[in-house]
């Protein structure tokens, strides 16, 4: 039999809802007066100092472990103590960052616990997770299992200067995270780049782009010139410019330059430096314009060995 809808029904329908809405604050208010909120409250106040204290104690004593038996920094390393110092930075960062997501996600999972003996509290935590579960696992699980990848197929680590696609941000690794990158710009910025979003990666692993500038000049004269210009503004240089070679010939003077300067900062070499032999030499000394080689000689070897050699080569 099908009930009607009455304005009698309507209003007693409608009074019944409120009753039930204040009957449901009434609760609450009750619940959040009583000893038992109170004791969770002290529980969850004094679980969240211990763990502060925990999480403070752990992240100083993680350095300290991992750094055991390295080499000091103080002289000049080679390059397998340079990347061996690389590698225990970016598993101290790693280590800390697993740390706070654990110490996290344990004491949210524990203060949860606490409150969610009442059964109102417990639908708000339900709805609670729920949300955050819909609007952000997919993306930090995405980005958790990029930084897994990266880390295990040695891409990059602590220390390493990278170009990152295609948000095309270039910057030494500070800190390599589960989640995020953080990256520090030339000019100083710090940028983090979620792990998920990175479809490219370009690892300057000296460090440094190496020019040669290779300068022909008609007088000797000139060419004291252009070296004494060398040693002006070497603080911007990774390298500062140095001459490597001085070729002598009749009414020619061939010189060679070596300058190292930080990724993405070739703009020093192809139009400071440049600049400033042109103006050390003056137009009429060169006998061609400045040629740059931006070409690494190990790495030109191990292509070379790669390439197919022709017959009779």
């Amino acid at each position: 039999m099908s009930r009607s809808w009455t304005p009698a029904v309507l209003q007693d329908a409608a009074a019944h809802g409120l009753q039930g809405a204040g009957g449901l604050a009434e609760s609450l208010i009750q619940y959040l007066k009583s000893s038992e909120f109170v004791g969770n409250v002290i529980s969850a106040v004094a679980l969240i100092v211990l763990s502060t204290a925990f999480y403070k104690l752990a992240s100083r004593l993680i350095p300290r472990l991992f750094r055991l038996g390295r080499p000091r920094e103080e002289g000049i390393l080679d390059e397998a103590a340079l990347a061996r110092i690389k590698h225990q930075d970016t598993a101290i960062t790693l280590a800390r960052h697993i740390l706070r997501y654990s110490v996290f996600g344990t004491v949210a999972l524990v203060i949860l616990s606490i409150f969610l003996r009442q059964t109102l509290p417990a639908v708000a935590g339900a709805s609670i997770l729920v949300a955050i579960i819909g609007f952000s696992a997919q993306s930090f699980l995405r980005d958790i299992i990029a930084g897994f990848f990266i880390l295990f197929e040695g891409q990059y680590g602590v220390g390493d200067f990278v170009r990152l696609e295609p948000t095309k941000v270039s910057g030494l690794v500070e800190e390599f995270g589960i989640r995020t990158t953080k990256l520090r710009t030339p000019s100083g910025e710090l940028v983090f780049v979620p792990n998920g979003s990175i479809t490219g990666v370009t690892n300057y692993v000296s460090g440094q782009q190496r020019f040669t500038v290779e300068v022909q000049l008609k007088d000797d004269g000139a060419a004291t010139r252009v070296s004494r210009s060398l040693e002006e503004s070497a603080s911007l240089y990774v390298s500062p410019p140095r001459l490597i070679s001085r070729e002598d010939r009749e009414g020619m003077v061939r010189l060679r330059i070596r300058v190292g300067v930080l990724p993405s900062t070739e703009w020093l070499v192809r139009e400071g430096l440049v600049g400033r032999i042109k103006a050390a030499a003056g137009e009429d000394a060169l006998l061609a314009e400045p040629l740059i080689y931006d070409v690494d000689s190990s790495s030109l070897g191990r292509i070379r060995r790669l390439v197919p050699r022709e017959k009779g080569g």
